[in-house]
């Protein structure tokens, strides 16, 4: 009985994870639209280069073979630790003043240029320090309408770019990108509406995880 009920879990959770795509491809091809407080229809989403909504760097990495470098306390993030609440690296403060990384805040938006999970993007939940593989965007629109919309389209940047597994992506790339950006408001509904159905797939995931 407890193996059939993970296994409903499983598939709620896979049910779940199915809207929210669904949701996403109604969202952004504006099949679906949010209303003001009134009732009233929001402004037309204006296209624009995702380079024009904010500011874009990527960091370096201090020389590995000082060992010194690596006895800070800086997080050291990498592209493979983007979502992480903690990472296993920290740099020093001598190690960032003599290599171009860059410190990075809690809640900015970090994007994987390469790696194993190239297009993967992330809302920081930690301050620290970026290597070469990481770009960090900060934008005055809501980073979690950002988020979701580069979340969607990962799969075409990937397909694009990356053929066969070949090349990188970088700054210029991920700036030139075109996107849809409705006024703040409605950004922001349509953030927290996906974020309700994140919420709900991670209660799902915890689920299965105590069960197991």
């Amino acid at each position: 009985s407890i193996d059939d009920w993970i296994e409903n879990l499983k598939k709620q959770k896979e049910a779940q994870e199915k809207y929210k795509k669904g949701m996403m491809q109604k969202i952004f091809s504006q099949e679906i639209r949010f209303k003001d407080g009134n009732g009233n229809d929001y402004p037309e989403w204006e296209e624009k280069m995702l380079g024009e909504i904010g500011t874009f760097f990527s960091g370096g990495t201090p020389l590995s073979t000082n060992k010194e470098y690596y006895n800070g306390t800086i997080p050291f993030i990498g592209s493979a630790d983007i979502y992480k609440p903690s990472v296993v690296n920290h740099i020093s403060e001598e190690a960032m003043t003599s290599s171009s990384a860059k410190l990075v805040h809690k809640g900015d938006l970090l994007y994987a240029l390469y790696g194993a999970n190239s297009g993967e993007v992330a809302i920081s939940k930690i301050s620290g320090a970026i290597n070469q593989a990481v770009l960090c965007i900060r934008t005055s629109e809501s980073v979690e309408y950002i988020y979701y919309l580069l979340l969607f389209y990962r799969v075409q940047i990937v397909s694009k770019y990356l053929q066969g597994g070949q090349g990188n992506l970088s700054a210029n790339i991920i700036k030139k990108l075109r996107i849809m950006v409705p006024v703040k408001e409605e950004q922001q509904k349509v953030a927290d509406f996906l974020s309700s159905i994140d919420d709900l797939i991670n209660l799902t995931r915890q689920r299965i995880t105590q069960a197991e």
